[in-house]
């Protein structure tokens, strides 16, 4: 949310209603051309004065998200194509991740060394001792939060790197220059809620729907190199998948297209893609 609109929102409980009546917005729970309900009636509905609701729907107006129809009421507008929207190709994994610093940038919020978790210990393959540099981050685009990165990355490749180098530049990038060959990723994609940490990192409501990615990245030896725990606004990143149809005509199925097969010519940005 930039300033104006912060602004213009005011309270805390403004706030939660404005996030709460966009996020309706965004998802299509309430489609363009739909009435909103009154003042009274949201004020019951969250128990909030009409002041408060006021102030929000102040703000979804400054957002360009509704506008006041005489006679009508408050109406939900058409929502364009958001212009920082990225698309994360699949089969690009490893070479979009060079591009991230080109298409936004990172606010980053912890930097610390410490015992990894379980199975982070277990997916980076590290002994019991080992200790791993923890970092999470935000990543903006056009100055709009997206993705809230939580990355773990074995102490003995971190220490070639500091804070302010996190700050300003790609993990991969740090990765490569600490001499890392990195060589494949293994990744599973899921769905999460936002708690209220990440809520305000990502400025969405509690319990809004995120989704979620799991990343492991190994280096030429089979060695976890970095563990990636990312989540995304659904309104604002997109992951493509691009498919061949392939097999006899006994058993034909689906198969994911080798990068070098993936048009490259398409009118969109690339991943951003977190590392």
């Amino acid at each position: 949310m930039n300033n104006m609109h912060a602004s213009s929102v005011g309270g805390t409980k403004s706030h939660r209603i404005f996030l709460l009546l966009k996020d309706a917005i965004l998802s299509g729970r309430l489609p363009p051309g739909r009435k909103l309900p009154g003042e009274i009636k949201l004020a019951e509905q969250h128990g909030v004065s009409r002041v408060t609701v006021r102030r929000a729907m102040e703000a979804l107006r400054e957002a360009g998200m509704v506008e006041r129809r005489p006679g009508l009421g408050t109406v939900v507008l058409d929502q364009p194509l958001d212009a920082t929207v990225m698309t994360a190709s699949v089969s690009n994994l490893l070479p979009n991740m060079v591009k991230m610093s080109q298409a936004s940038r990172v606010r980053l919020l912890e930097f610390s060394y410490v015992k990894p978790p379980e199975a982070v210990r277990e997916s980076l393959g590290l002994e019991g001792r080992e200790r791993v540099q923890r970092s999470v981050r935000v990543r903006l685009a056009d100055d709009k939060p997206f993705s809230y990165l939580t990355t773990h990355v074995p102490e003995y490749i971190a220490l070639h790197y500091n804070e302010a180098d996190l700050a300003s530049m790609p993990l991969f990038a740090l990765l490569e220059r600490s001499g890392v060959k990195v060589d494949h990723a293994s990744q599973t994609i899921s769905a999460s809620l936002a708690t209220h940490e990440v809520a305000e990192a990502l400025d969405v409501s509690v319990g809004s729907p995120l989704i979620a990615l799991t990343r492991v990245v190994y280096d030429e030896q089979g060695r976890g190199v970095e563990h990636l725990a990312a989540l995304y606004r659904p309104d604002r990143y997109r992951i493509q998948i691009d498919l061949n149809r392939t097999g006899d005509e006994a058993a034909r199925y689906w198969e994911p297209m080798a990068p070098e097969t993936v048009q490259t010519g398409q009118q969109r940005r690339d991943e951003p893609a977190d590392a």
